[in-house]
């Protein structure tokens, strides 16, 4: 793709679907490794955008960010679903296919901010929306998927809300909580520099999966505020971690 001057995406997705063709993937692992072998990958991801998340870069692009991640969402959620339904038999389904469609992720707008190089509000913006809409779509699919299990709309409203709640809670405690205890540990010189990286890379996969386990997909929202608070602290480098992350 460097070669070529193509975003890696491009080139990484036609091989997918041209190995899919060939190989079944759960020849290669085990279905029941396969999804959260790619879930835990997809927590690393965020997390490594959390840390290229500077609160700083808000101050003139807040609103664009924002609007993209809630207006910007519900459009396209809807427009989504409204497509779908030329596919699926029903709106539930449409509706849930329309939540999915929201999410463009890091893996897909880095590679692109790359290759593009726009100006440094443009950049900010997208890279923003990229990596901040992933944990909302995933947690929209969730409340569709609730809402639509739900008995009646009362019902449906009440699970949602739950749901919700949960969800914010959980991130923004457990994120909290977690950069906390790993800036002690590492102002403290508790972990030595060598284990540092290893060390934020099982704490990042733990705390994802106790997010997950303590409420359905609040892992991707938990690991990318985790991300973000340790980003913006300015009480310990984490330049060494950050290039970890990367070459990750």
């Amino acid at each position: 793709a460097w070669r070529l001057r193509l975003p890696a995406i491009l080139l990484l997705l036609a091989f997918g679907f041209a190995a899919n063709l060939w190989v079944d993937p759960t020849q290669i692992i085990d279905d029941e490794l396969l999804f959260p072998i790619v879930s835990l990958s997809v927590a690393i991801i965020l997390f490594d955008g959390g840390l290229s998340l500077k609160l700083g870069e808000l101050r003139h692009t807040s609103g664009s960010v924002i609007r993209l991640v809630t207006i910007g969402c519900g459009i396209t959620w809807v427009l989504g679903a409204i497509s779908a339904r030329l596919i699926f038999s029903s709106w539930e389904l449409a509706a849930l296919a329309g939540a999915i469609y929201t999410v463009t992720g890091p893996t897909v707008i880095g590679p692109l901010l790359r290759h593009v190089r726009p100006n440094a509000t443009v950049s900010s913006v997208a890279k923003w929306e990229g990596i901040v809409i992933d944990p909302i779509g995933a947690l929209l699919a969730v409340l569709v998927s609730v809402a639509v299990a739900s008995a009646n709309v009362t019902q449906a409203a009440m699970d949602v809300v739950l749901s919700l709640s949960a969800t914010i809670a959980i991130a923004a405690v457990l994120g909290f909580a977690t950069a906390y205890a790993l800036i002690v540990l590492f102002r403290r010189h508790l972990i030595p520099d060598y284990l540092q990286n290893s060390v934020l890379l099982a704490t990042v996969l733990a705390t994802y999966t106790l997010s997950n386990t303590l409420q359905a997909e609040s892992g991707l929202a938990t690991v990318t505020v985790l991300g973000i608070i340790m980003a913006n602290q300015r009480t310990v480098s984490i330049s060494h971690l950050v290039e970890f992350k990367e070459n990750l």
